[in-house]
């Protein structure tokens, strides 16, 4: 077993090490490079404890306003609107994310989102005598507009756009580190389409993370934004009530890559559900070794008339190599 001192260092080191690329970098340009550095590691932190007890693989899910967090296309089908609240908590540091949906038959559905990362461990400022006289608070901030409709009965398109900030504040006094802030912006799209089957069947496809550049110039460094390309598919079963009473199966497969594609890796869920109140969920996620969530997965949801709560679990990956297995808590209200 670590130290618990190493452990409690560990969001405090990282944290320092991203200041180091933010804050040393001149210009605008090389700025947004240096977020870029470590965009890669929060625009990839899943959210959404539904998601991640289903082993990520959501590109085929829709419904509900988590699918700005995988598939934009995921809420053309939002049926009037949705609220949600979704925390987790790694050794990376603490994310709280909010999402709001509004529908129209006319007009589609909207959705406007925020992701706040905490890394936690917050890091002393000293005078030129070694006095503590404020604290550096590191944290990424991602706020997120999203649209999405229905293109016929069975076709979903959507798109969402990003703003990404990386932020070192000061609560109190800094003089030796120099607070900083760098922003870029991204763009996800996506689509669904549901198969003309027996057993209900749904495809769905998203890049995600497609860096736009808003300044006239250009730097080479700045296309460094982990874009993801990412297809996948669910099939729903209806178990007959001879064996189950009003219950269901859900099983999906994804499969994610980079840009330039090459190393393709799986992810696969299923869900149970019973009466559309209680699911149980469980997944797997293949990965090449640098991913926080990759492993097994369980997850377990309820329904108590317009709430939704989701929970989830991550049993293997950076934070539970670290003895803090990353936890997911999810609250959702429908309109």
């Amino acid at each position: 077993m670590r130290p618990r001192r190493s452990r409690a260092l560990l969001p405090i080191a990282l944290a320092l090490l991203l200041m180091t690329t933010g804050v040393a970098t001149p210009g605008r340009l090389a700025a947004q490079a240096g977020l870029a550095d470590q965009a890669s590691l929060f625009l990839l932190l899943p959210i959404s404890a539904r998601g991640v007890g289903m082993g990520q693989s959501m590109m085929a899910s829709h419904g509900s306003g988590d699918g700005v967090w995988w598939n934009p296309a995921g809420i053309a089908t939002v049926r009037r609107g949705d609220a949600a609240l979704h925390h987790s908590q790694s050794v990376i540091g603490t994310s709280e994310a909010l999402t709001v949906t509004a529908s129209s038959s006319l007009l589609g559905v909207v959705a406007v989102s925020a992701n706040i990362l905490d890394f936690g461990g917050d890091i002393p400022a000293v005078d030129n005598s070694g006095n503590v006289v404020g604290k550096i608070l590191p944290r990424n901030i991602a706020l997120v507009g999203s649209y999405a409709r229905s293109l016929g009965h069975r076709v979903r398109a959507g798109v969402s756009y990003k703003l990404v900030q990386f932020r070192f504040d000061c609560e109190g006094l800094c003089p030796s580190l120099p607070t900083t802030q760098a922003s870029t912006s991204a763009l996800d799209m996506g689509a669904q389409f549901d198969l003309p089957t027996s057993v209900p069947v749904t495809i769905g496809a998203a890049v995600r993370n497609v860096e736009v550049h808003l300044q006239g110039g250009r730097d080479d460094e700045a296309d460094r934004l982990p874009t993801r390309v990412l297809i996948g598919a669910s099939a729903r079963y209806t178990i007959p009530k001879e064996y189950a009473n009003d219950a269901e199966i859900r099983i999906s497969a994804d499969v994610i890559d980079g840009v330039p594609v090459g190393e393709p890796l799986p992810r696969v869920g299923g869900e149970f559900a019973w009466e559309g109140r209680a699911f149980l969920r469980a997944g797997y996620l293949f990965s090449s070794g640098t991913s926080e969530s990759g492993g097994p997965t369980l997850g377990l949801g309820f329904v108590a008339g317009r709430l939704v709560i989701d929970f989830a679990r991550v049993f293997s990956g950076l934070s539970a190599d670290a003895g803090q297995a990353p936890t997911y808590l999810s609250l959702r209200v429908t309109f």
